[in-house]
């Protein structure tokens, strides 16, 4: 395409009368500093036709723009012979998926997560050679492959070679190669996310880690493979980089036009926004009415903090949902993934912790053998949610790598030489189900869940959804779901089968049931205002109704007898769902009824998870610690009894006389065979022979 409007001149006046102040700016810092960023619509505003030409051609243009800076005439000494115009925010964004071939040789915007960085490394742009046989040097610049002279530029001696590299007369630049691909959000169910390769250069290299959104502006290069049988007549991608923007909050994705702003102040004045809003979170599934409230404080999340002393308390709000088979618990994960700004679905059957967190791979064709970082599930929804189903069915090792990315929000790799720390700033709600299929009412929560208590704990609300027949809720539930299937089948036939005679008014009375109050297009951006404008301080009424309720629980430990309600986490977890509530109305003040809104939530939570079924009181160390009090004074008579039973002489104690004694003591039978078993992992107990026990 032939230039037209493009030149050194035309970028001389745009620059003087546009960015010369950002050039003084340089030529201070210069050469720490050595870019110099235009925007674009500077660029429209000043010259349609230029703009267009830059989009086009962005070689020649770009060329213009750099020459016009490196020789621009300055009132300081400075010479900006290394400096470079790099154009950013383009009217466009392009996703991965969507680059084809009339792109090539185009400047483009392309948007994606970061899913490896090799490290910095020095390239060269301009080879010195000298000549073995008369010392000539001859200066050959280099593009993609290392390329020699053909001869010496020396016109007497003419030969062609041997030549040696100098590298003290070459010309080096910083290089780093990325690898981006389109985020989980923009990629249909069943298909693979793309991926592209990017180069950056110079003052752009060292800025992005994996698990970071960013926008690349560059320019889309395609070069040709090479297979054994020859050049193919495919080619690969890559984009040249100009310019380098990181997207720090994902819900700043989510646009919010003024009337949708005008519309979300309006329904934040509704006193029944709160009810609006939980019945716009997965009306198919029936009930359910704490947990999806729970789901949707945990959208809204609560307020991060960084403290003086360099420590940061998190906002985001885990939630586990433990229940028995076939209660819609991945329905609900599935659902508020839809509505989250940024949200990660995974499954703990097929994620290993690498997967879930990150870890470092070698790659011979993408750094050239060295290791680089690769992200998991967990930094890629950083500042979203990560929805991690069938928690209990993931290897023990691979849950461990979870406790760091839940309580610090961060993940630390020591691999390969690689120290290195990346953030996960996510909310979790993960799904679990009980270890033997199905809950027991009559056992402790801690026994029956698959997962350590460390993990347990983590979580600021566990649900309990136990799948009990009772005929008033089996009716309720059957008829929710045949207006359900009756709806879907109503819209299916209209839609598909000519003169169906099924109106569209009798699909919207079929649909109304199961319909959300507010769409979820708009819910997500009504969450996405919430938490970009909406900064909540807990009011003094509420901070004492929340400290009165926690003192309320601890008080009910203080007698070294009984067990310990809650720990200092759980106040923690009051607050951030104190935040959150007041976020759901737009509010700036967490008042007295979110505080007592969150009470009734967690309560519900505690009673449900940390209750012991044999004293039905509360006891934190059946999460923390996996066993209750009641538990552990049991172990502890049995122990006694066994030792008392096996006598001075130290002989081994049969298990029947074990059951026996105990028995009178009123213990049952397998609660005395679940001590001993404890107590022989813990190496209390050693089994001398087939059920013969002795103290160690």
């Amino acid at each position: 395409m032939i230039n037209i409007e493009s030149s050194k001149e035309v970028w001389d006046e745009f620059l003087k009368r546009y960015y010369w102040e950002q050039i003084l700016e340089l030529a201070h810092d210069y050469p720490e500093c050595k870019s110099l960023w235009v925007e674009f619509s500077s660029l429209e505003k000043y010259n349609m036709d230029v703009a267009r030409e830059l989009l086009d051609s962005p070689d020649a243009v770009l060329g213009h723009a750099t020459e016009s800076l490196k020789e621009m005439d300055l009132p300081a000494d400075v010479d900006f012979t290394e400096s470079h115009v790099r154009v950013r925010h383009l009217p466009e964004l392009t996703l991965i998926k969507d680059i084809r071939s009339v792109h090539i040789n185009t400047l483009i915007a392309v948007t994606g997560l970061v899913r490896k960085a090799t490290e910095v490394r020095p390239r060269i742009v301009n080879a010195a050679f000298k000549c073995a046989r008369c010392e000539e040097i001859t200066y050959l610049p280099q593009e993609e492959h290392f390329v020699e002279p053909f001869e010496c530029d020396n016109e007497i001696c003419g030969r062609k070679g041997p030549f040696k590299l100098v590298r003290e007369e070459s010309e080096f630049i910083d290089f780093q190669k990325i690898r981006i691909q389109d985020s989980p959000d923009e990629v249909r169910p069943g298909e693979q996310p793309q991926t592209l390769d990017a180069i950056v250069t110079e003052d752009l290299t060292g800025r992005v880690s994996p698990g970071d959104r960013v926008v690349l502006v560059g320019v889309l290069r395609s070069y040709q493979r090479a297979t054994q049988q020859g050049k193919s007549t495919a080619f690969d991608l890559l984009l040249d980089t100009v310019s380098v923007e990181i997207e720090e909050k994902g819900f700043e994705e989510i646009e919010v036009t003024k009337e949708d702003e005008l519309k979300i102040q309006e329904l934040g004045k509704d006193p029944a926004i709160y009810g609006k809003i939980l019945g716009s979170i997965a009306p198919s599934i029936y009930g359910y009415e704490e947990v999806k409230e729970a789901m949707a404080l945990q959208l809204f999340a609560g307020l991060p903090k960084e403290l003086p002393d360099g420590l940061r308390i998190r906002g985001d709000i885990h939630v586990l949902l433990v229940g028995d088979p076939g209660v819609a618990k991945s329905q609900c994960l599935r659902y508020s993934r839809k509505l989250a700004p940024r949200g990660v679905f995974t499954s703990g059957r097929g994620s290993t912790s690498a997967g879930l967190t990150a870890t470092a791979v070698k790659d011979n064709e993408f750094s050239n053998g060295r290791w680089t970082l690769e992200a998991g599930a967990l930094v890629l929804a950083d500042m979203g949610l990560a929805c991690v189903d069938e928690l209990d069915k993931m290897e023990a090792d691979d849950r461990t790598s979870m406790h760091e990315a839940m309580e610090q929000q961060t993940v630390t790799i020591n691999k390969a030489g690689i120290n290195t720390m990346l953030r996960a700033r996510c909310a979790v709600l993960g799904a679990a189900n009980p270890k033997f299929g199905r809950f027991d009412r009559y056992e402790p929560m801690g026994k029956q869940i698959n997962l350590p208590p460390t993990l347990l704990s983590r979580f600021d609300l566990i649900f309990v959804i136990r799948d009990e027949p009772t005929a008033f809720r089996d009716t309720a539930v059957s008829n929710h779901i045949f207006n359900t299937h009756i709806a879907g089948e109503l819209s299916l036939r209209r839609k598909n089968v000519k003169n169906s005679g099924i109106t569209e008014e009798q699909v919207a009375e079929a649909m109304s049931g199961i319909q959300p109050v507010l769409d979820a297009e708009f819910l997500r951006k009504y969450i996405a205002y919430a938490k970009r404008n909406v900064y909540p301080i807990v009011q003094p009424d509420a901070r004492q109704r929340l400290t009165d309720f926690y003192l309320s629980l601890r008080k009910l430990g203080e007698d070294p007898d009984t067990p310990l309600p809650v720990t200092a986490r759980q106040l923690e977890a009051l607050i951030r769902l104190a935040e959150a509530s007041a976020r759901t109305r737009l509010s700036g003040e967490a008042a007295i009824g979110d505080a007592e809104r969150v009470i009734r939530i967690v309560s519900a939570s505690l009673n449900q998870v940390i209750k012991d079924p044999d004293t039905g009181k509360l006891d934190s160390d059946i999460i923390n610690a996996g066993i209750g009090k009641s538990q552990r004074d049991r172990i502890k008579l049995i122990r006694e009894a066994i030792r008392t039973l096996q006598g001075s002489n130290g002989s081994d104690v049969p298990m029947d006389l074990i059951l026996q004694t105990l028995e009178k003591e009123g213990l049952k039978k397998e609660y005395v065979e679940d001590a001993v078993a404890r107590l022989k992992t813990a190496g209390e107990l050693v089994e001398t022979s087939s059920r013969r026990y002795r103290t160690v």
